[in-house]
């Protein structure tokens, strides 16, 4: 499958903010990262894993602001409430109580003067990916692309179908748990989508060049997409 190529924008200037988020019983510490000019803001919508994922995370989305993109960084679980999950992982795997936390995070985007007026699109990875979906359904009118990155889109459920927001889900060639998991939640999106296997990678995308071709692939799916929606009049 071609994305087409990858559109970078000028170098601008843009700085880094350490904000506070309330989101549905919590106070979420997150990175915003507006450039000059900005054409959107990308919010990824990630949980747990510790540092690695947090340098993953800033790997990714500096590629996405190279792009000429806003970033919204954090994790969905606080570092307690990630603690108290342990091995059971409860609140990991609960997409609905995930949602719930994402859809503040978009709904306080909304109310920022810096952030406003730029179309908003949704960076999911693992179950993460879910609530992006779910929160696209619910605010279909604000979430103008979604990308799935080793999700669990299958398990936004119902959603699946009142997606309106372009969607991509990226899966390793060898992960056979995710593979099925993923077509299935594909062919119940109704939305215009599309589908990409990583050649000879595994579930955790992690390494170096995994996570640049993810981000990649994520850019050239925004550029796609939020630049034919505000074309569309979507965003009035």
């Amino acid at each position: 499958m071609s994305m087409g190529a990858v559109t970078m924008a000028p170098p601008s200037h843009s700085a880094t903010r350490l904000v506070r988020i309330p989101a549905y019983g919590a106070s979420i510490a997150a990175e915003l990262t507006i450039p000059d000019d900005a054409r959107g803001l990308v919010v990824f919508s990630r949980i747990g894993g510790g540092r690695r994922r947090t340098l993953r995370d800033r790997r990714e989305a500096v590629t996405i602001k190279d792009g000429g993109y806003g970033t919204l960084v954090f994790d969905l679980l606080t570092p307690d409430e990630e603690m108290a999950d342990g091995d059971t992982r409860l609140l990991h795997f609960d997409v609905h109580f995930l949602a719930k936390r994402l859809l503040d995070v978009v709904d306080w985007v909304a109310d920022q003067d810096a952030a406003a007026d730029l179309p908003l699109t949704l960076f999911g990875a693992d179950t993460g990916a879910a609530a992006a979906l779910i929160v696209a359904a619910m605010r279909a009118r604000v979430v103008q692309a979604v990308v799935s990155s080793a999700g669990r889109p299958d398990l936004a459920s119902l959603a699946l179908e009142r997606v309106q927001a372009p969607t991509l889900l990226i899966v390793g060639s060898r992960d056979t748990d995710a593979i099925p998991r993923n077509r299935c939640a594909l062919e119940r999106l109704t939305a215009p989508k599309g589908f990409v296997l990583l050649q000879g990678q595994t579930h955790s995308l992690e390494d170096n060049d995994s996570v640049d071709e993810v981000a990649r692939l994520a850019l050239g799916w925004f550029d796609r997409h939020v630049t034919h929606w505000r074309s569309e009049g979507w965003m009035s």
